[in-house]
């Protein structure tokens, strides 16, 4: 029954809104998006959200340097996120906007008055360093030159009163989740910078600002309106608002206060953020930790660094690139040629390149070979003499085991590469097995074998290219997906229209 299903709760980070996404958040998403389609296909009760953070200084400049008011910029950019669900075929539950949802504000409430009713928040006078890109206090020490080490931009002196979080008091609680794996970060090089950062020391944080410095942006803090939340503070409370935390609702209570899974997919620049400030705002609360933090490195453009208005941001548009190559070449390329644990670099001329020699040359031209066999040979239906070749049952049956093994370890490159080999197997099969040079049964058995395996392929392509995989069962006449063992496509079945999986490039 489905109440005994263990939940698996999957996120991305919420990005700021001041600008139109790039292939960098991109990668993000489909990692999120193969996590959670893997799990569905498993049989789990999967919830997978994204969104937008919204309540960022960095939005309210943004909106200044357009010359409009923020709410018109958040808008306009948010949508833009929010297209990328079906630009590059993400299967989301939900999507939580920050600055609108009516779940949000009340929810981030109820998780500051949790903290300070724990003795956790408190006010003070504060001077420090402000990186407004990164939304973020440093101390001189962690500047690179007088600057931020992510933006590379001087940070501004910022001499105002806050409420601050006792982040101190939960050192030695945090360096012990981290030590012993119950938090468990990965991979291994973020783990150890954020228990360095721990053992280093951990100084109160200020999770406020004054809502003259916020131009009234921002979610109020309770009971004192000439503040506003801080914007981390607000913006990590998301993966709990989005679940009615607010109300306590029924989503909340199965897939956080639960029993279940939960998993932050995140980018490398905010592992700080997820490792050790959310899991202290929590500790205060009371409240149930992530189960797991999966850290993606960074992609750079041709070598250079991207960003939302950077010299490379217009080539790197998903949508640029979709409307080039589609939807599951983008997704396969950042899959299979990128490596999520660590940086790696996004070149468009790699990506023609992968198109035409893996995904047109390999599996386009098996799928095109063996269709155009069956509707010469067999009158367009799959024959109905079963074989089970061992060439090609011994790598489909260590199939599901190796992808699950790969994810497990958060190698997503890796579980690709699995079902890519049964897509190398077919080619060789039919290539030696020359069903063209045979006659009756023996020909039909290659055929029927080259079929199924098509469908095996398919099944296990769902996560990682959905588009492709779909089109090429409902070709096969196996709408659902069916079966991942051997033997589950039908003698007889009436094979449609030849799929063209990926056309030629212009």
């Amino acid at each position: 029954m489905a109440n005994q299903i263990r939940p698996y709760y999957v996120t991305t980070s919420i990005p700021y809104v001041n600008g139109a996404p790039h292939v960098g958040f991109a990668l993000e998403l489909v990692i999120a998006d193969v996590l959670a389609r893997h799990r569905r296909q498993r049989g789990d009760d999967v919830r997978f959200q994204a969104g937008t953070d919204e309540n960022s200084l960095k939005n309210v400049r943004a909106a200044d340097r357009e010359g409009i008011p923020t709410r018109a910029l958040v808008e306009r950019n948010a949508a833009r996120f929010y297209a990328l669900r079906d630009l590059l075929g993400l299967s989301f539950d939900d999507f939580i906007r920050t600055s609108s949802d009516p779940r949000h504000a009340p929810g981030v409430a109820r998780l500051w008055r949790a903290c300070a009713r724990r003795g956790d928040v408190y006010r003070r006078t504060y001077r420090g360093l402000y990186c407004v890109g990164c939304e973020q206090f440093y101390n001189e020490a962690e500047l690179s030159r007088g600057r931020c080490p992510e933006h590379d931009t001087p940070p501004e002196s910022i001499d105002e009163e806050n409420y601050f979080f006792r982040l101190s008091r939960y050192q030695e609680p945090l360096r012990a989740l981290l030590e012993s794996g119950r938090l468990r970060v990965d991979t291994e090089p973020y783990r150890n910078e954020l228990l360095a950062f721990v053992r280093a020391g951990l100084d109160d944080i200020s999770i406020s600002r004054s809502s003259e410095r916020a131009r009234g942006w921002g979610v109020p803090v309770p009971g004192d309106a000439r503040q506003v939340t801080y914007v981390w503070f607000d913006a990590l409370g998301n993966y709990l608002t989005a679940l009615d935390y607010a109300k306590q609702g029924a989503a909340w209570r199965r897939y956080w206060a639960g029993h279940g899974q939960r998993v932050h997919v995140i980018g490398k620049g905010v592992t700080r953020f997820h490792g050790i400030y959310w899991p202290a705002f929590l500790l205060s609360a009371g409240l149930p930790l992530p189960d797991r933090i999966l850290v993606h490195g960074y992609l750079t453009l041709d070598g250079a660094k991207i960003s939302k208005s950077g010299a490379g941001a217009a080539a790197a548009t998903p949508e640029a690139l979709v409307a080039r190559f589609g939807t599951d070449a983008l997704r396969y390329h950042l899959l299979r040629h990128t490596r999520a644990q660590q940086d790696g670099d996004f070149r468009v001329s790699r990506l023609a390149e992968v198109y035409r020699a893996e995904l047109a040359g390999q599996l386009g031209n098996l799928a095109s070979r063996v269709f155009g066999l069956v509707r010469r040979s067999c009158g367009g239906a799959v024959p109905s003499t079963r074989v089970e070749p061992a060439s090609l049952t011994v790598t489909a049956e260590a199939l599901p085991a190796r992808i699950d093994a790969a994810l497990e370890g958060f190698r997503i490159h890796a579980a690709l590469d699995a079902v890519w080999e049964l897509v190398a197997a077919g080619n060789r099969f039919v290539e030696d097995a020359a069903p063209w040079k045979r006659t009756g049964a023996a020909r039909d058995e290659v055929l029927y074998a080259a079929c199924e395996l098509l469908r095996l392929i398919a099944v296990h392509l769902g996560p990682y290219l959905p588009g492709t995989a779909s089109r090429l069962l409902e070709a096969l006449g196996a709408n659902a997906p069916g079966c991942p063992a051997w033997g589950g496509l039908a003698p007889g079945t009436r094979l449609r229209q030849r799929p063209v999986l990926f056309p030629r490039l212009e």
